[in-house]
């Protein structure tokens, strides 16, 4: 789930055109992978097998590390204007983060 929470942090800032906060990237993967290791076993196992829990432990951990923080003007003018943007609709998960 790392690896593929590292991509898509990838495409969505490539996507916006913007540079990803490295650090804030590392430490938002750290906060998932900290708190996927927490949880028992077989809910480990359920999010594993399931994308719509796995997009919203990628959403929490977005938000929890702060990662919404950064950027947070030019990406809520953006998401503004969600149709311009060339992202699938799973990264609503983040943009929503950015319209409250």
């Amino acid at each position: 789930m790392r690896e593929e929470f590292r991509s898509h942090l990838e495409t969505f800032y490539a996507q916006l055109k913007l540079a990803p906060p490295y650090e804030s990237v590392e430490k938002a993967i750290r906060t998932l992978t900290t708190a996927v290791h927490a949880l028992p076993k077989d809910e480990q196992a359920r999010i594993a097998a399931d994308p719509a829990l796995q997009w919203q432990q990628f959403r929490q951990a977005f938000e929890t590390s702060g990662l919404v923080k950064k950027h947070r003007g030019i990406i809520a003018g953006l998401a503004r204007h969600r149709s311009a943007l060339d992202l699938p609709p799973e990264f609503d998960h983040f943009l929503g983060l950015f319209n409250a």
